[in-house]
Formats: structure tokens, C-alpha cells, sequence
């Protein structure tokens, strides 16, 4: 099978494409033919070797794909060769065939297409969990959503409008502005513009947002404590910027602010059982009509270091899926 195989840290441009065997599926695995894979952000830190998680060298980078089942593991009773899924994997996305525990595999509707679900998982579950576990809307509060237009962001920002919020967004450009306001954000600003804090005070009538989304970190952090509510929970999703921020503990203090951290990855090592919980609930609010990911541009598996460099030059909004 093709897949892109990483056997040095360094930048997306020194994967290697090769031919390998296709993998056999172990006592509780199945193997899925890939019909699409998606692409995230920390995939390139991945490449680089800056993520906290470290895969052995050589890897096949991706984490999430969906196609159809080829294969089904000894021990495995709840799918059947030639089911259409969804699933997480610890590693190897970018290749015609992937292995997936049977426990991180979800059937998808049949008006669901392989794009949407490849595209699905691991943004909206982080927005799932943040918003619903790590802190509730209470009526009438106001959400910022950092990065609104990234995979993320659209999540957040769809997950939250369908529970009710009223949603200030930002992104990076015009199109990107309109883009959120299209996915249900009530006010969109550029964060390039030095007068957003002072934006965010004016639509609140000087309150400040109850709830602050953040994958980016960096000075995005930094200001945004500046237009936080007294009482405030500031979410921390992400470093997406580069530069992991730090805060004078002075400022928690003097508005009562919560940071939170939001870390699904590590949540699901100890609770594991809350992939399926959640996939469920999610799958349910795609049915409903309530959310529905959003993908921007696909590439054949091909492309994929072209696909990577258009994710880092945040030249793209929604997701990036990768197709076999």
C-alpha cells in the first residue's frame, strides 16, 4: 500500500512516500480501507517532533480516517467487512489502509460522506468536551471563539450556537470573518486589528466574554485576559500560535477567572469510555441537522506535503482531508 512514511523529524517536505505491507489487525482491531483521512495541525508538530507526543521512528503521521472495513480482527463482533466507519487512530492516516481499534470506530450515517467523517472526530469531541465538560453557557453569557475559521474553532463555534450561546468570533481575514458569521457566529473580528479587545468590551456593553475558546495561545492569550469577564473561564485548547503563553497569577486573582485546561487526549487516557459516549452524542446532533463539518479543500494522498503546507500557512478554513 502507498502511505507517507516520516523516518526523521524535520518539516512535512521530508516525508517519503513509500510502499509497505498492508498492516494485519490484532485481537480487537480493524483494518479500514481509507477512503479519506483529515488532517490536523498538531500532525505537523508530529513531523517536526514538538508534540508531546512522540511516535517511534519510521510513523505514518494521521489520525483520523474513514472509509470502509477490510479486515476485522480476531475478537471483534460489532463490524462487519465492508461497514462504512469513522475512526481514531494512534498513528497512520496518511496510507490507502489504516488499523483502528474496534473501540475508536463508529459506524457513520449513510448520508454522511467519507469527507465529513474523516473530518469529524477529534474537533468536535475537543469542543464537546470543552464546552460541555470543562464548563457550561449559563443563559445569556457570551462565548469567544479564537482561530473560529480552523476545524477547531467551526466545531466550537457550531457545537455552542445549536446549545444556545451568543458567539464572538475571530479569524485572520475577510473571508475567513464571513465564513464564521456563516457557521453561526453573531459578531466576527479580525484579531490582525490592534482594537478587537476593546471590540469585545463594546458588544458585551463593557463585560467582557464569559467564556474564552483558545487553540492559539501566544499574544491571542495574552490580550484576550484583558477582555475577560469578572468571573470568566478562559479555556485553554491549544498552541497553535507557537508560543506557549504564561499569566501573573495577580490577574486570576483580581476578576476571579478560571483557567481551564482542556486536554481531550489526556482526558480519554483516563476515561476512555467517553469517546463512544460523546461520538454518540455528536453523530446525533449531525442527524439533527445541529452541526456538520466543514471541509475546505481535499488533496489526493499524493499531495499531502503540499496539503500540510497550505494547513501551516493557514491558507485554509474548516478542515483539509486527504483522499484515496
Amino acid at each position: 500500500m502507498k502511505a507517507w512514511q516520516v523516518q526523521d523529524w524535520g518539516e512535512p517536505e521530508q516525508m517519503k512516500l513509500v510502499d509497505i505491507p498492508r498492516p494485519e489487525p490484532r485481537p480487537g482491531e480493524v483494518r479500514i480501507r481509507n477512503r479519506a483521512a483529515a488532517l490536523n495541525f498538531f500532525d505537523i508538530l508530529q513531523i517536526q517532533g514538538k508534540y508531546q507526543v512522540k511516535p517511534p521512528l519510521p510513523f505514518i503521521p494521521g489520525a483520523e480516517v474513514a472509509g470502509t472495513i477490510d479486515v476485522v480482527g480476531p475478537g471483534v463482533i460489532q463490524f462487519s467487512v465492508g461497514d462504512r466507519v469513522q475512526a481514531l487512530v494512534s498513528s497512520g492516516g496518511y496510507a490507502e489502509y489504516s488499523l483502528a481499534l474496534a473501540g475508536k470506530t463508529f459506524p457513520i450515517p449513510l448520508n454522511m460522506s467519507f469527507e465529513e467523517a474523516a473530518a469529524m472526530i477529534i474537533t468536535y469531541q475537543t469542543s464537546y468536551y470543552a464546552l460541555k465538560y470543562r464548563t457550561v453557557l449559563k443563559p445569556g453569557e457570551w462565548l469567544l471563539v479564537h482561530a473560529a475559521a480552523g476545524g477547531v474553532g467551526t466545531s466550537a463555534v457550531q457545537i455552542d450556537k445549536a446549545w444556545g450561546a451568543r458567539i464572538i468570533a475571530t479569524a485572520g481575514s475577510p473571508n475567513k470573518l464571513d465564513f464564521c458569521l456563516s457557521q453561526g457566529a453573531d459578531h466576527a473580528l479580525n484579531y490582525r486589528d490592534t482594537n478587537w479587545v476593546e471590540e469585545v468590551k463594546k458588544i458585551t456593553d463593557g463585560r467582557g466574554a464569559d467564556i474564552i475558546y483558545d487553540p492559539v495561545g501566544g499574544d491571542i492569550f495574552d490580550l484576550s485576559t484583558k477582555c475577560i469577564a469578572v468571573e470568566g473561564r478562559f479555556l485553554v485548547i491549544g498552541f497553535a500560535g507557537g508560543r506557549i503563553p504564561t499569566l501573573a497569577a495577580n490577574r486570576i486573582l483580581l476578576k476571579n477567572i478560571s483557567i481551564i485546561g482542556c486536554y481531550w487526549g489526556g482526558y480519554l487516557e483516563h476515561h476512555p469510555e467517553f469517546l463512544g459516549k460523546a461520538q454518540a452524542d455528536l453523530l446525533a446532533m449531525y442527524e439533527a441537522g445541529q452541526i456538520k463539518p466543514v471541509v475546505s479543500q481535499t488533496y489526493p494522498l499524493s499531495e499531502a506535503v503540499i496539503a500540510l503546507r497550505a494547513l501551516a500557512e493557514r491558507k485554509t478554513y474548516g478542515k483539509v482531508v486527504l483522499l484515496m
